[in-house]
């Protein structure tokens, strides 16, 4: 889940209250204080909440809660005077577009900062690391409408943010930090998306970097704010970006896009969408009855507007930057945050069951007596991952068995490990400063083509760690388990040649072990020598 950092200055302007008080009350709104520190505090919230990205949603958000400004935040929006048109061969490349122009923003370092941490959390909770949506602010002033939205030639040259030199498109994607990181997302077209002024001046070239020339300061106060996607989301980004910078004194106005066939749109959209809730699905779902009156109060601590229809039923206006609002039971949950899950009576189940252990939960258990009996710790590293510490360090092809996360919110939380092994020599990178040997295991699970898996991985740490070592781990461990087993020669490249062997039960094989090859080492910025072997319990 992200974390974002707070500034306590910031907080306190925007909220209107205390750092006290913000720090008590704001685990209620769903979210998990991660640390506290003299200037600013970390908060974890939960990723289906994007609107909650920045220091301005947040404060929003409290505002409503601690009933300093409760009810539907209304934004005035002004008539546009701004106009882009959109070329006829951008729909193939990257076809849906949104802008909005907020002008009299005054910008501090720290506010700043919080902008680009906004865009970078939304390219990847919104936008699946900016494929589906990316995000471009830039400095008003600096440029001369109308502006064009085109499908442009890979040679087409300007000067990149970051950068002092012109550089094509096609020499960003092949050297610019950001274009080899994100290049991926144009393999494949002739053409590549660019956003210019009236001076054919570059203001973005997306999804991967802004032109440096628009590139927003402290003295910037009015922001083009472009985006640009494959969906809908682009508008759900757009609104959320636009109300921050509302909630620091900015204001909102309409860019009129003209398409290539004359037809003109506006893509900024902040009236609220409407749902009604039935009596009967508000009690049932929390539980408890509540007056009318308590749940119209309780969703106007949430941000929510809302009023009661003459047949008893709920009508509730629900902000456009509220991403998370599916159905009605979204909704509902929202009443009993407001209400406080506290204040909700317990009730016993009506039916008795009798609990026992699950197998799997056995085998883990008798996996951790084991390993602990011959002196290893456990631990319980996260079971997403990403390419670059699973493959890529490991010094191993990929594979077309993972399962990857469709809405990453981190990019190193971007796929569902398939190995434990990768998890366990990340641990023993963040724990350096510990004396050694360290030795450590997981009995925990994988997922391989779709499907749940259980394995056993362990690793050892120190200067005179060699294979020798794991052999006679796995003999004991299996021992143990009093199970056969035979080794034969391995091809795992994370391991050494001739020091690494695969594990055969009935002649199938069930796992590997050995000493780590030197670049893996390397990679995860160890300096010992490590063994480790990974088996199947399920096999």
């Amino acid at each position: 889940m992200p974390i974002i950092t707070l500034p306590y200055d910031d907080l306190e302007k925007l909220t209107g209250t205390d750092k006290d008080t913000i720090i008590k009350r704001v685990p209620m709104i769903g979210a998990d204080i991660e640390r506290i520190e003299d200037d600013s505090i970390d908060i974890e919230f939960f990723p289906d909440r994007p609107d909650l990205y920045s220091v301005e949603g947040v404060a929003r958000a409290l505002r409503g809660f601690l009933d300093i400004d409760p009810g539907f935040r209304e934004y005035e929006v002004k008539p546009y005077t701004v106009e882009i048109t959109k070329d006829e061969n951008i729909d193939s490349v990257r076809p849906v577009f949104g802008c909005a122009i907020v002008r009299g923003v005054k910008f501090t370092s720290s506010a700043i900062k919080t902008l680009m941490d906004l865009q970078e959390s939304l390219h990847w909770g919104l936008g699946r690391d900016r494929k589906k949506v990316s995000i471009g602010v830039h400095d008003l002033s600096k440029v001369q409408p109308p502006f064009r939205y085109i499908a442009a030639d890979p040679d087409y040259s300007f000067v990149p943010l970051d950068f002092t030199e012109p550089m094509t498109m096609r020499e960003i994607l092949e050297k610019h930090p950001k274009g080899t990181r994100f290049a991926h997302i144009l393999d494949g077209f002739d053409m590549y998306p660019l956003i210019l002024d009236a001076n054919n001046n570059v203001l973005s070239f997306p999804p991967i970097i802004n032109g440096t020339l628009t590139m927003v300061t402290e003295d910037t106060t009015d922001l083009l704010v472009d985006v640009t996607g494959l969906s809908n989301e682009v508008y759900t980004a757009l609104n959320i970006v636009t109300t921050a910078l509302a909630e620091r004194g900015g204001e909102i106005e309409y860019v009129k896009v003209v398409n290539a066939d004359g037809t003109e749109s506006i893509p900024l959209d902040l009236s609220p969408r409407l749902k009604v809730l039935e009596r009967e699905e508000i009690d049932g779902l929390i539980g408890m009855e509540l007056p009318a009156d308590e749940i119209i109060n309780q969703l106007g601590r949430m941000g929510f507007g809302a009023k009661e229809l003459a047949d008893g039923r709920i009508e509730v206006q629900i902000p456009r930057y509220r991403a998370d609002i599916l159905d009605n039971s979204d909704i509902i949950e929202d009443i009993a945050v407001g209400y406080g899950f506290d204040k909700i009576p317990a009730v016993f189940p009506m039916n008795a069951t009798v609990g026992k252990s699950h197998m799997l939960s056995d085998i883990s258990s008798d996996m951790r007596e084991i390993m602990t009996g011959l002196g290893y710790l456990q631990v319980m590293p996260f079971t997403l991952t990403s390419d670059r510490v699973h493959f890529d360090w490991m010094c191993r092809e990929k594979t077309d068995d993972v399962t990857y996360v469709m809405h990453p919110i981190s990019e190193d939380q971007t796929m569902v490990r398939t190995t434990i092994l990768p998890n366990l020599i990340e641990i023993l990178s963040m724990n350096q400063h510990r004396e050694l040997p360290q030795r450590i295991f997981e009995a925990g699970d994988v997922v391989i083509d779709g499907k749940n898996g259980l394995h056993l991985a362990a690793v050892s740490i120190s200067p005179q760690a060699n294979f020798t070592e794991v052999r006679e781990l796995v003999d004991a461990l299996m021992r143990e388990r009093l199970v056969e087993y035979e080794v034969v020669e391995s091809e795992d490249p994370a391991f050494m040649e001739g020091r690494r062997a695969d594990i055969l039960v009935n002649g199938k094989k069930i796992g590997v072990m050995g000493e780590l090859f030197p670049q893996v080492i390397v990679n995860f910025g160890l300096g010992q020598p490590v063994v480790g072997f990974e088996i199947d319990l399920l096999d």
